[in-house]
């Protein structure tokens, strides 16, 4: 019953902030399972990356530094694993309990440079709130 709950909750996460509208265009939550993310709730487009490896991609260079990831430009970047074509930049939230990372959110968005700090400090409450119930 615990872990549907969790699911619950990340699913209702995601939609809530992919629901804001543009630039949020696919919202993922990834909770961090040993060394890999595992996808366990999204909004938006389907992704076949269900599962990444810390380091691999924005998502898994954000847990292995320790620092959220704004990437204005996904095409710039090397190491890039793509959700979709359309995706132009990504914004990758940590999910952390003191010095402890849980998970994260990933926001996909089809415009160029969307990410301001007005929307890394609304994702950031909602992973903030997240740290706490999960």
């Amino acid at each position: 019953a615990r872990e549907a709950g969790r699911e619950a909750l990340l699913q209702l996460a995601a939609e809530r902030i992919r629901g804001a509208g543009a630039p949020y265009t696919s919202v993922y939550m990834y909770m961090l399972h040993g060394g890999e993310l595992v996808l366990e709730a999204y909004a938006g487009r389907e992704t076949e990356h269900t599962r990444i490896p810390v380091g691999q991609g924005v998502c898994g260079t954000a847990v292995a530094t320790g620092e959220d990831q704004n990437v204005p430009d996904v095409r710039a970047i090397t190491n890039y694993i793509a959700c979709n074509a359309w995706t132009r930049s990504e914004l990758v939230v940590l999910i952390r309990r003191g010095g402890l990372i849980l998970g994260q959110i990933d926001v996909d968005s089809d415009e160029p440079d969307p990410f301001m700090e007005e929307e890394r400090a609304a994702v950031r409450k909602v992973a903030d709130a997240l740290a706490v119930l999960l």
